[in-house]
């Protein structure tokens, strides 16, 4: 077996790579890492290959925090699973690569926020090359998806039946307006929402720059939009949404409680299902979501406190499945580590996660 590293540089070589696996969210994709260079971060795309067969890639960012220095690969690596390479194998040449790098830029550590579905096997690959569970994920471990490829009327009938029935509502409705933009200068427009729901319920935000960068990076290629919903002339329900190799990504999302009882929220997710069925999206990726068990088709919210709990309700409202991740791992290069370690403990347990 002659497996070889490398650097990607090509934009079409990475995109047509990611287009041949099956666990993957836009987080691996071209845009992602564009994204990181204007926020200033310093990025690697590796892949890995055999006899010039690419069989895996991995996006890795240098995180530059006042608890430490970190190399972060958000939901990697991705793997083709059509060629039979252990996934061990594959993870231990990247480890040794990312352990050269870490040590030209002084981090303390590597994380990784695996696209590996959590199974006994999968979580002992990690174990066994010295990685430990991470106090805080950074990305979503557990997600919410729908498969989007089935008729309108059929997705409908497949939804809870509150959701579908305030949906049909919402439609009736003719005080509510629901529209897309690409326009960047909207971003105000839900950055404002947004800091309504960040001072409800006390959370770090992303800044507007952050917001405005991850548009720039993905409206090039037509990969990003706003959408907005407005009740008797006001803005009350706003997402960001990335349309990635026809998967649809609700990334961003803010509301008003104003009017709890007009559900524009519905509406809106429901125009945002109907645009990424025209992009010919197959799956609709609703993000992160609290921990759910599923027992004879009845969902229900493990911990009814979880700050999450609300929002995982009305997400599994639209029907779809859960996808569990092996959870984000650490590797530990140096004592600076268990500083960030005891931060993290501490903001996650103050956060009720």
């Amino acid at each position: 077996m002659n497996l070889r590293l490398q650097e990607i540089t090509n934009k079409n070589v990475w995109e047509d790579f990611l287009l041949g696996c099956n666990e993957k969210t836009f987080l691996a994709s071209w845009n992602w890492g564009e994204f990181n260079k204007l926020m200033g971060n310093k990025i690697w795309r590796l892949g890995i290959s055999e006899n010039n067969n690419l069989l895996a890639s991995s996006l890795i960012i240098k995180i530059q925090a006042k608890r430490g220095n970190f190399l972060f690969l958000p939901h990697g690596p991705n793997i083709n699973s059509k060629f039979k390479i252990q996934n061990s194998k594959l993870l231990e040449i990247l480890l040794e690569k990312l352990k050269e790098i870490a040590k030209k830029e002084k981090v303390d550590f590597i994380r990784i926020a695996p696209i590996w579905e959590r199974n006994e096997k999968n979580i002992k690959v990690f174990k066994d090359l010295g990685l430990r569970i991470a106090p805080i994920h950074i990305h979503p471990e557990l997600t919410w998806e729908l498969d989007i490829t089935l008729p309108e009327e059929d997705l409908l009938m497949q939804m809870r039946k509150t959701t579908r029935y305030l949906i049909r509502r919402a439609q009736k409705n003719k005080e509510i307006e629901i529209w897309q933009s690409k326009n960047l200068k909207d971003l105000e427009k839900f950055n404002k929402l947004y800091q309504e729901v960040v001072n409800r319920h006390h959370f770090v935000p992303f800044s507007l720059d952050y917001l405005k960068n991850e548009f720039l990076a993905f409206n090039s290629d037509n990969q990003i939009s706003l959408f907005f919903g407005r009740y008797r002339g006001e803005i009350i329900s706003s997402a960001i949404i990335i349309f990635w190799q026809n998967m649809a990504f609700y990334h961003h999302g803010a509301s008003r409680l104003k009017y709890p009882k007009i559900p524009v929220s519905y509406l809106l997710q429901w125009r945002i299902i109907q645009e990424a069925k025209k992009r010919n999206c197959k799956v609709y990726n609703f993000w992160g979501i609290a921990p759910v068990s599923i027992i004879h088709n009845q969902l229900s919210i493990i911990n009814k406190n979880h700050p999450w709990a609300g929002l995982t309700l009305f997400k599994t409202g639209f029907g779809g499945y859960k996808k569990e991740y092996v959870k984000t791992q650490d590797l530990i290069l140096s004592k600076k580590y268990w500083l960030n370690y005891l931060i993290e403990k501490l903001r996650k347990t103050k956060r009720g996660l």
